[in-house]
């Protein structure tokens, strides 16, 4: 028996006018998924967060593009039902009605669950989930093939042969098709303009620019480079200011916290030091930190920046402060961040057993004030939270960072500077490229900027910092030179 596909004559017009139907549910569901992801993380921090894992990360966008191609399917197939026979019934003959029912819900699914993963932060979403994930999108890929299965079966059941079903209509446009069309053309552009002009600002794309020389400086006139510049030589002179090869010298050192985290067993010595022997063990200067007090101030390198990231991270996530009572993570999501459901060297299970609990570094009612306003400023380039939102672990370890600088009788200016300091070994590509800004534009120095601006939202937090440093540089040729690796958020 020929389907009704087969046995209506479609003409040019009703082809094209289903295919841009199916082709705009998709981008707009692929737009919804994206936009979703940006409320605070973006597709840079994901692919950075789950590179490690080839086998998830092509699986989950797999299901993900499984999931956008059929969508576009379904609701191609459904606009043609409607026009066939009209909306479905909820009678006799249910499968249609329980196939759009289950559609709908199908659509939604996958958008929720991408509202729900960027609300609590795109790591601690997928740490939520034993699969981290993949759950969510396999179970969207199903509720899509059922109502595609239903629909087909539907259309198929054009001459049910009794009269409660209804009686099949002419789907073909006619003339009529061209304005419709035309109106799809134009509300597909629209949907790709706004994608388009959101995704241009994300990192992941300002990466792949940096690799390739553009044919010619950009008209913008807020990018001044004086003719005889040398690109090469402008960055490395950068990297040498934002990244010293003899380290950052800081104020602040780490005294007895580390043996008072793990005294309160917010760090278990064996799961830590084990850890570090399959990388190669722990560095010299901190073979005692267990031990003894750790008195000298830190000095910062790109080879220990991540070792200082593994111990401020559990001091900011467990130290007490009257003011976390109001922090963003101490909600019912408390043990769903990445912060808490991430850290996994305690004797807990879970990081967020230990969040706001023990009086590890002590603080006047001065000091906690100055933390918390100083953290509430501070941003850094992995999402859009502020430090006092400690939702991943860059936020903690800064938080932890601010504590015991406080703690140690740092002034504000000199808080803001060690944040600065630490976030630019954390996230050294970032932070070079904003330095370039401010010597392109300003002609100022790393060494000038005013700290407290650089961490602010406007260039310290993923989104604003695409657009406002990323973006800029971008334009220019042969300034930087291909990117590759980058800050996760794991231990």
């Amino acid at each position: 028996m020929k389907t009704a596909w087969e046995k209506e004559l479609l003409t040019p017009i009703d082809k094209l006018f289903f295919t841009l139907v199916g082709i705009l549910a998709s981008l707009i569901l692929t737009f919804l998924y994206y936009w979703g992801l940006r409320i605070d993380s973006s597709l840079y921090s994901f692919v950075i967060n789950t590179r490690s894992e080839p086998v998830y990360y092509w699986i989950y966008l797999l299901l993900t593009s499984g999931s956008v191609v059929l969508f576009g399917i379904n609701i191609a197939l459904l606009v043609f039902r409607v026009r066939k026979y009209g909306f479905p019934r909820f009678t006799r003959h249910a499968g249609t009605g329980l196939g759009t029912l289950i559609g709908f819900i199908a659509s939604a699914c996958p958008v929720c669950g991408s509202l729900l993963l960027s609300a609590i932060g795109i790591s601690a979403g997928l740490a939520a989930f034993p699969l981290q994930g993949l759950e969510l999108k396999a179970l969207s890929l199903i509720l899509f093939a059922i109502p595609l299965w239903f629909n087909i079966m539907d259309i198929r059941k054009y001459d049910c042969g009794d009269a409660s079903c209804p009686k099949p209509k002419k789907v073909t446009l006619g003339v009529n098709g061209v304005p419709w069309v035309l109106v799809l053309l134009v509300f597909t552009m629209i949907v790709v303009g706004s994608f388009w002009e959101m995704l241009i600002t994300d990192p992941i794309l300002t990466g792949v620019a940096y690799g390739n020389s553009l044919k010619k400086l950009s008209s913008d006139n807020s990018i001044k480079i004086a003719g005889n510049t040398d690109m090469s030589e402008l960055y490395t002179e950068t990297v040498k200011k934002v990244l010293p090869e003899s380290g950052f010298q800081s104020k602040i050192n780490l005294g007895d916290s580390v043996i008072r985290l793990a005294e309160n067993g917010v760090i278990d010595r064996d799961k830590f030091e084990t850890l570090y022997e399959k990388r190669g063990g722990l560095p010299k200067e901190f073979k005692t930190v267990f031990d003894k007090s750790a008195d000298s101030p830190m000095l910062l390198t790109q080879e220990n920046a991540g070792f200082y990231l593994n111990f401020l991270w559990p001091l900011g996530l467990s130290n007490y402060m009257s003011t976390n009572k109001d922090s963003p993570v101490n909600s019912d999501n408390l043990f769903k961040f990445a912060s808490t459901g991430g850290w996994n060297l305690g004797m807990e299970k879970n990081g967020g057993a230990y969040f706001n609990k023990f009086e590890i570094v002590p603080l006047t009612s001065e000091q906690e004030a100055l933390v918390t306003e100083v953290a509430k400023n501070t941003y850094r380039p992995c999402c859009n939270n502020s430090s006092f939102f400690q939702d991943c672990n860059h936020g903690s370890a800064m938080l932890g960072l601010l504590q015991l600088g406080a703690s140690q009788g740092l002034t504000e200016e000199e808080l803001y500077r060690e944040a600065l300091a630490f976030n630019s070994f954390w996230f050294p590509q970032n932070y070079i490229q904003t330095a370039l800004l401010f010597k392109i534009n300003n002609n100022m120095d790393w060494e000038d900027v005013n700290p407290k601006e650089i961490m602010s939202y406007k260039y310290s937090a993923v989104s604003p910092w695409s657009n406002n440093v990323a973006k800029v540089i971008s334009k220019i040729p042969n300034l930087l030179p291909k990117q590759e690796g980058g800050a996760g958020c794991g231990v």
